[in-house]
């Protein structure tokens, strides 16, 4: 009996400083793993259905804002489906069970689910800048600052409009052109717009590189100045409800992934859920009282 003695208080010791730890690591990075997976896969399949408020065709600013709305929704729902599947892994596998349920075990059941949000966000804007970043590197190295604008892709279906030539020499590089066709049409969505010098410019510029009369050079100009606000408009509009999507979908993630890692906690615990829950206790037989 007093050989086992020390070792009937050592595991007392470890299993007290155990449970002394508020957060368990383990559970959290589980949990955040499988919410950013789950997010990726329903982003790629919402994409893939056409439920992206961006894209990469030049016909994508085309679209409804009601198409617009229901991606930003689409993407709600899937931050509130995957962060909520992340928040019940990391309350349900979270160790140590308390002898008695109370207001602190939940508190740590949400906020295990809560960390578990927070590093799937960081995980997601750490993979959405390495594919900027390797994007921008992409881009070729020989343009140079005069030969490339904000413009492209933005404005590149009307830069095609504009410069469109019946006849061009083969090896004729319009590109530093082009980039400053591309500055002076962004202006279109300024307060007060092209000015008139620039329009006179872009004129007698696209009689130059497309042989066209003055007057369809001022008809083209005008055509592309018009699109061109369009398209910038349509783009911001996009912009704005993208954001906007964002920054709901990340705050009714973190609530989400509260409640099912609350949820999770009950679950493991053998306790029954609050009545706005009780739909879950479906999916998880309770445990007899112990």
């Amino acid at each position: 009996m007093t050989i086992e003695a020390p070792t009937l208080v050592e595991d007392e010791a470890l299993t007290l400083a155990d449970e002394a730890r508020y957060l368990h690591w383990t559970p959290i990075v589980g949990g955040a793993l499988a919410a950013a997976a789950f997010a990726f896969i329903l982003v790629t399949f919402g994409v893939t259905i056409g439920l992206g408020v961006s894209s990469a065709s030049p016909t994508w600013r085309d679209a409804s804002a009601a198409l617009a709305l229901l991606s930003g929704l689409y993407l709600i729902l899937q931050a509130i489906v995957s962060f909520g599947l992340g928040g019940y892994i990391a309350g349900r596998t979270r160790g140590g069970f308390d002898a008695a349920r109370n207001l602190e075990t939940e508190t740590r059941d949400g906020l295990h689910g809560l960390t578990a949000w927070a590093l799937a966000v960081l995980l997601g804007a750490a993979l959405a800048a390495i594919v900027s970043a390797a994007t921008v590197n992409r881009s070729s190295p020989s343009l140079t600052m005069g030969s490339t604008s904000a413009a492209e892709p933005l404005l590149s279906y009307e830069l095609d409009r504009l410069l469109r030539a019946p006849r061009r020499p083969p090896n004729a590089d319009i590109s530093a052109e082009r980039a400053e066709a591309g500055r002076i049409l962004m202006t279109s969505s300024s307060h007060n717009g092209v000015n008139g010098d620039d329009r006179t410019y872009l004129i007698q510029q696209v009689q130059a590189w497309t042989g066209l009369s003055a007057g369809d050079a001022e008809r083209r100009v005008d055509q592309a100045i018009a699109s061109s606000k369009t398209a910038i408009a349509r783009a911001r509009r996009s912009t704005i409800i993208l954001a906007f999507s964002v920054a709901v979908a990340a705050l009714l993630g973190a609530v989400s992934a509260w409640a099912a890692a609350v949820a999770g906690g009950r679950h493991r615990d053998g306790a029954p859920l609050p009545e706005w829950m009780a739909f879950a206790d479906r999916f998880e037989p309770r445990i007899a009282a112990r």
